[in-house]
């Protein structure tokens, strides 16, 4: 049988950015997901062979958009970008809102806005493949920093990925993961499948990987920010177990940010 799932390669881009291409077999479509850095994209499509259709754009910010005009220049791929992000996204061919689908060949993905980390970012949740592109919303082992609206709003985006099967697999914008796992482990130091987790992201980082792309479930059991339904994590900024979770991500975030 010809090969139906999504082929996927990662790849670093700047200092801490995280490059994504997806390709569709059944048609040989093929989108980045953000443009961090021309160069890197363009080196990891000259390594696969993989012939550009599409950028998908997550949110406006120019670490995710200003390797967009060479990208296109050398592929002329179509430029899907989120409709609130304004012209603030270079060569928009397209724009989305939430319940729009997009298309990569024979590949469909959900639209969810997912503002927080600002106010136009969007997910593309690809639901028969199982992948979410987060972008900045959902990090491993951890999540956006809050430049946009009151933490609220983040932690409504974070609750939509919530109810996803366990398997799903996640794809962020950066690696922050060793950061992300120390201040997890200072809010839930008892949790041993966060010590685990830190201890393979310490492993990755030494062998020059990275643990992008993560899965709902491993977040689930060691991302704090998923967490904050948790007695333990509420415990940990000082409230009772049972406090409002969207109060407990609110410190959360606070606390990470001075972190």
């Amino acid at each position: 049988m010809p090969e139906t799932r999504p082929q996927i390669r990662t790849f670093p881009c700047r200092s801490d950015n995280i490059g994504v291409l997806m390709r569709d077999p059944a048609t040989g479509a093929c989108a980045a997901i953000d443009v961090p850095e021309a160069a890197a994209v363009l080196r990891a499509l000259d390594e696969t062979g993989w012939t550009l259709t599409d950028i998908l754009v997550t949110h406006r910010h120019g670490d995710h958009v200003e390797g967009i005009p060479e990208v296109k220049a050398r592929t002329k791929a179509r430029v899907t970008a989120p409709a609130k992000a304004g012209s603030a996204v270079p060569q928009v061919d397209a724009t989305v809102r939430e319940g729009d689908v997009v298309t990569v060949g024979s590949l469909a993905a959900a639209v969810w806005e997912t503002p927080g980390h600002c106010d136009d970012h969007v997910t593309y949740w690809f639901e028969e493949a199982g992948i979410a592109f987060a972008g900045d919303t959902l990090f491993t082992l951890g999540c956006g920093r809050v430049l946009e609206g009151p933490p609220q709003v983040l932690w409504r985006s974070l609750s939509r990925f919530l109810p996803l099967p366990d398997e799903t697999v996640i794809y962020s914008g950066h690696d922050y993961v060793l950061s992300n796992a120390r201040f997890g482990l200072a809010a839930e130091p008892e949790n041993r499948n966060l010590k685990d987790r830190a201890a393979l992201a310490e492993k990755a980082k030494a062998e020059g990987r990275f643990l992008v792309p993560t899965t709902l479930g491993e977040e689930k059991a060691t991302n704090p920010f998923l967490r904050a339904a948790e007695p333990a994590l509420a415990r940990a900024v000082g409230m009772e177990p049972g406090a409002d979770p969207a109060a407990v991500f609110t410190a959360l975030r606070e606390w990470k940010n001075r972190f």
